[in-house]
């Protein structure tokens, strides 16, 4: 995990999500040493089946 402070997080922005995107680095920008925010990469996206049975419903559904 890389830790910058504001300033470098503006004027390093590009070098930085760079590194979050190349190597999946993750950046803890802090103020004045404490921690206002994250930048990392977004979670991988779920794939949900649109025809699924929904949980609840599962074992409720009678087939003819």
């Amino acid at each position: 995990m890389l830790t910058v402070n504001t300033h470098e997080a503006k004027t390093k922005l590009s070098a930085l999500l760079a590194a979050v995107e190349q190597r999946g680095e993750t950046v803890l920008i802090c103020r004045h040493g404490k921690p206002v925010a994250e930048l990392r990469a977004p979670a991988a996206p779920t794939r949900i089946d649109p025809l699924a049975v929904h949980p609840e419903l599962a074992g409720r559904i009678l087939y003819d």
